[in-house]
């Protein structure tokens, strides 16, 4: 692994859930009405949530990570896996 993969990787554990949330969204190529629709809330949810502007509650994290395809770890921590 060269550097500036380590650099990345050093990004996305520095990161915070919102922020996981919207790159593992992007790599998916979801919409985020689409990933709220299936989590079960409102578009400004979701978007609350990837801005940080709220934090999703336990209870939803574990749904979150499988419609992102992410690993539950991942999501919290950024160590795990990650988007594809």
């Amino acid at each position: 692994m060269n550097f500036n993969n380590w650099e990345n990787v050093a990004c996305v554990q520095d990161d915070t859930i919102g922020g996981r949330m919207s790159l593992a969204r992007d790599a998916l190529n979801v919409s985020a009405q689409s990933a709220a629709k299936i989590v079960g809330v409102e578009t400004k949810t979701w978007f609350d949530w990837e801005n940080d502007r709220a934090a999703p509650r336990a209870n939803r994290l574990a749904m979150i990570a499988g419609v992102l395809s992410v690993s539950l770890s991942w999501l919290l921590t950024g160590r795990g896996a990650g988007p594809r």
